[in-house]
């Protein structure tokens, strides 16, 4: 059997970490296997869906690194891949299973729905659908077509029955269908359900396997059920572990951004999202954490995921990007910051050099790239503005004599780099008899207005001895 498995998500909203998740494990299990990954587009709900959701669904795959076979973006052999082109198909399935006696037309109204499911809880019993329409012979039900009444399709479910399947990582399940009601396939309007277009979506693209989130498991009986009915063989499920914030509760904005897309602008490394992706309920060794894509194809198996929920921590995932941060080669580390640093003006040839000179030192200091802007702005402007928390820390009255005895030392120098600042700098230190804290941190404040930036001596270098020697004395000035 060759793999074909899909991810499905809806383009109401932007991409959610839970449906990334989900992306990356069936990429993995496919490219793991040989088989095919499709990405289709389950856009029923035309009134929400929106055009730049699926553009930005697409374009936060692809940051992952995720490439598909088939679907929205790069076609296939089943056109266009969009629910919404379908309905067509949705309701010739309907209409079928109605003829096989396998669904049928119900007329119910609303207000008596909610009158025997309100009767139903008052008496003890279960309050779904009571079966009311199940019986009606077809003579009363053209005639009631006849008469314009309006009516959706429901799944008649076998009864006595219960479904029963495998589930790769749940194990056995089984579900009794007195917990089932005959549910709705097809509503009013001739629009499918969720149901009914994913069902007979997976059955016409051949699926062969659907790993989705748990939250997703009370469909799944139905969605056998539908399947069943239509002649075809149900596919193997995989019913991922829920993703729960730091605090042991599912994951929600109350935790911060649930976007991809703002992880995205917030500058995590995308090679580094992969990575603690598919650490969300699998795990490559107990003893290794960072590893590529491609070591985890070839150990990936959706019967490896945990039952457990998974943790999603941004700390965790900052500590990942900064890994990944420090193995860039050098340029490529400049190339991914540029843009950061870009947003509202392009770096002229003499500033992007001194950039490239000093951003080896930021890279061993970030985690993600919004730092790096951080780190290095103090070199793109005249007068750097000073960080008042670190102002305050450090540039207490003692720090005034030693702004103005290294104005001394700095101006006096005719070799300006790194050792050479280095070694006035230590000789004015054994001078004054201070130690690091007390006269350097008030220097790298003056020269580039943190407490936090790149080393000290490197800074003064690439800054140049003018521009240094200048922000020394307007720090000073402050003092007056």
């Amino acid at each position: 059997m060759s793999v074909r498995v899909r991810i499905a998500p809806s383009p109401t909203g932007m991409l959610h970490v839970g449906n990334a998740r989900s992306a990356v494990f069936n990429w993995l299990f496919a490219r793991h296997h040989g088989g095919t990954f499709i990405v289709r587009v389950d856009d029923t709900d035309i009134a929400r869906s929106d055009e730049q959701y699926v553009t930005q669904m697409m374009e936060a795959m692809r940051w992952l690194g995720l490439d598909w076979d088939e679907g929205v973006g790069v076609g296939g052999p089943h056109g266009t891949y969009r629910q919404s082109e379908r309905f067509d198909r949705y309701r010739e399935v309907a209409e079928q299973l109605i003829a096989d006696g396998a669904a049928y037309r119900c007329f119910c109204t609303p207000e008596e729905l909610d009158d025997r499911r309100q009767a139903a809880q008052a008496a003890g019993r279960p309050p779904g659908y009571d079966g009311a329409c199940r019986t009606l012979g077809s003579e009363q039900v053209n005639t009631r077509i006849s008469a314009g009444e309006s009516f959706l399709v429901r799944l008649a479910i076998p009864r006595p029955g219960v479904t029963e399947f495998f589930d790769l990582v749940r194990d056995d399940m089984r579900f009794d269908h007195d917990v089932i009601d005959d549910f709705v396939i097809l509503r009013s309007d001739g629009t499918p359900t969720y149901h009914l277009a994913s069902t007979v979506d997976d059955v016409d693209y051949e699926i062969t396997h659907v790993a989705r989130g748990e939250d997703l498991l009370s469909s799944t009986p139905r969605h056998i059920l539908l399947t069943q009915a239509m002649g075809a063989e149900p596919v193997i499920y995989a019913h991922l572990p829920l993703l729960f914030g730091p605090d042991g509760k599912k994951l929600s904005k109350r935790h911060g951004d649930t976007s991809m897309d703002a992880y995205m602008k917030a500058g995590y490394l995308p090679e580094a999202m992969f990575n603690y992706m598919s650490l969300l309920g699998w795990s490559y060794d107990p003893e290794v954490t960072i590893y590529s894509p491609e070591q985890a194809i070839e150990k990936f198996d959706l019967a490896d995921v945990s039952k457990n929920p998974a943790v999603f921590d941004t700390k965790k995932l900052e500590w990942m990007s900064g890994e990944y941060m420090r193995e860039l080669a050098p340029h490529d580390f400049v190339a991914r910051s540029l843009p950061f640093i870009e947003v509202n003006r392009k770096l002229s040839d003499d500033e992007r050099r001194r950039f490239e000179v000093i951003a080896p030192l930021i890279q061993e200091r970030v985690k993600v790239l919004p730092e790096v802007v951080e780190m290095s702005e103090w070199l793109f402007v005249d007068d750097v503005s000073f960080d008042e928390a670190s102002w305050d820390k450090v540039m207490k009255p003692e720090a005034g004599p030693v702004l103005d005895d290294a104005i001394i030392r700095l101006e006096g120098l005719t070799e300006w780099s790194t050792e050479a600042i280095e070694g006035v700098m230590r000789q004015m230190l054994e001078d004054l008899e201070l130690n690091p804290r007390k006269g350097f941190q008030p220097l790298r404040v003056a020269v580039t207005g943190s407490m936090i930036s790149p080393p000290l001596f490197e800074s003064m270098e690439v800054l140049g001895q003018p521009a240094t020697v200048a922000r020394l004395r307007r720090a000073l000035a402050r003092f007056v």
